[in-house]
Parts: structure tokens; sequence; C-alpha cells
């Protein structure tokens, strides 16, 4: 399994988080950009020394991301919103199908 996924998605989300807090000095940009972010980078650091729960932590983050964007690129058909849920919806399909094949191939 590789978190170089997890790892694309928390810089993505960090530099995203602080470009719209430099832009528009939205402060809720910057904490849910830097809170997703860094919940991605956890993910990607579990995934990558074979620890516990890295792989439901990055279905998580990508699940946070999506809902929060969905929303938005529905409403305002803005490139930003977009870009984010489609990142999100295909990070978490790829961690997602691997933690159902785990859990359907362990005993």
């Amino acid at each position: 399994m590789s978190a170089y996924p997890a790892f694309a998605m928390g810089c993505f989300c960090f530099v995203g988080g602080v470009a719209g807090f430099t832009r528009t000095r939205s402060i809720p940009s910057l904490v849910a950009g830097v809170g997703v972010g860094a919940m991605y980078f956890w993910a990607g650091d579990r995934i990558r020394k074979h620890e516990e729960n890295g792989l439901e932590a990055a279905v998580g983050a990508s699940a946070i991301l999506f809902l929060s964007s969905a929303p938005r690129m529905l409403r305002s058909r803005a490139p930003v919103p977009s870009v984010l849920a489609t990142t999100s919806a295909l990070s978490g399909a790829y961690y997602g199908k691997t933690v159902y094949a785990l859990r359907r191939h362990s005993p």
C-alpha cells in the first residue's frame, strides 16, 4: 500500500488552506486546510510505517474533505471546490477499496 496519495493530498490541502487565507483572509480556509492536511499527513505516516488506522484515517480525511467541498461545488461551480471534491473522492475510493480488500481477506 502506498502512502504517496495521502502525502500528496496533505500537501494539497495544506497549501490550499494557506493560499485561501492569504488571498481572502479566511480563517476557516486556513483551519480546514491545515487540519485536513495534517490528518492526511498523519495517515500517510501510519501507512508508510505499516501501523494501524492509517488507511482508515486517509478514508476519513477524504470523507471530510469531500463532504465539505461537494455542496460548494454544486452551489458555485467554481474550480477550487470542484478539484477538492474530485481529488478527495478519488483518494477516498483508492483507500476505501484497499480497506475493503484487507477486511475481506483477513481472518
